[in-house]
């Protein structure tokens, strides 16, 4: 009579987990690295330029402000990403919307509020196209999306060669409204960036849909067993980064209060980078949108700090970022070769 053997175990041979292997089996350690990152820098900031005023409160405040459009482009990116998806598109949906909100209210006469849902409708319908495509035709969201770089990229040339700049009264009372906290303001790009994070969080975390965005990025044949709608929800993680994209061009607007064929340009590596420095696995499945927050804010603390030293060219925001990236991959890796160990 054969008996059947067992491989041992951990629990078998009586030794536990070390605790360098533990941590490094924690999902949430690429989210505490960030923003333990984002602690230290800003407490360097602090120690470094004291006497020009980087502990003001509203030093911490613009860092929303000049980046809330960067935020609401990366949470769009964060259902891609953990989808197990990529979207080429991002910075290129947002310069169309600059020009198209340009156009529409600058040469066509139309009020804001009817632009509004004009660009955010567009910026929708071609995320659903090309989540559309990648799903039904099975084609790499690499190709497809860039496809949608080029494309929405060469739409805004058709609008326009020249920048168009927006002087409407009604644009330009929303761009300067604040909202006072007592030891500072916010503008409304920013509100509105915290109100998409927080929909963001709650929808991630709390729904229904929001798991089987983790389910499929997690493990797409493990999830097509389990009866999810995958073609579904894969075409609408698409379109949400397509309403955010708009969303984040209208914010850029705003900010910039003109439309140009070369704004935004590469913006989409900058939200892709700060979902991966954010500590959202590139093979999905895995990653917080908080993480996200902390990623933006570090990027933006980057060009913070490089402004108050005053002597550094503004190229060091992209080797900082180019080494921040590194370094998130590595951890990335480590986890990931942990889990199949």
């Amino acid at each position: 009579m054969s008996t059947a053997t067992q491989t041992p175990t951990a629990t078998d041979s009586g030794r536990t987990p070390s605790r360098a292997t533990r941590l490094l089996g924690d999902r949430r350690l690429p989210v505490l690295v960030t923003a333990t990152l984002f602690l230290v820098m800003y407490a360097a900031g602090l120690s470094r330029y004291a006497n020009y005023g980087f502990g003001e409160a509203q030093v911490f405040l613009n860092l929303f402000i000049d980046n809330g459009y960067l935020l609401v482009a990366a949470v769009g990116a964060t259902f891609v990403i953990l989808s197990g998806g990529i979207d080429l598109s991002v910075g290129s949906v947002i310069g169309f919307t600059t020009m198209l909100t340009a156009w529409l209210v600058e040469k066509q006469g139309l009020p804001i509020l009817v632009v509004i849902p004009i660009a955010l409708g567009v910026g929708a319908f071609g995320g659903f196209l090309m989540g559309y495509v990648i799903h039904n035709f099975e084609i790499q969201p690499f190709i497809v999306t860039l496809a949608g770089l080029f494309l929405f990229r060469g739409l805004c040339l058709v609008i326009s060669k020249e920048s168009i700049s927006i002087g409407d009264s009604t644009v330009s009372s929303m761009a300067q409204a604040q909202a006072s906290l007592g030891v500072g303001f916010l503008s409304v790009g920013a509100i509105v960036s915290l109100v998409v994070l927080a929909v963001a969080f709650y929808v991630l975390h709390y729904t229904r849909f929001g798991r089987r965005v983790y389910a499929i990025g997690g493990n797409e044949q493990s999830a097509l067993l389990m009866g999810l709608p995958q073609g579904g929800t894969k075409i609408a993680v698409y379109t949400v980064s397509g309403f955010c994209s708009a969303l984040a061009g209208l914010l850029f607007t705003l900010y910039i209060q003109s439309g140009d064929p070369l704004h935004a340009t590469g913006m989409e590596l900058d939200a892709i980078a700060a979902v991966v420095i954010g500590g959202t696995l590139l093979t999905g499945g895995s990653g917080y949108v908080l993480g996200t927050l902390f990623g933006v804010l570090v990027l933006g603390l980057i060009k913070s700090i490089i402004q108050f030293e005053g002597t550094l060219s503004s190229w060091w925001t992209k080797i900082a970022t180019g080494v921040l990236l590194c370094a998130f991959i590595l951890i990335q890796r480590a986890m990931t070769t942990r889990k199949k160990t």
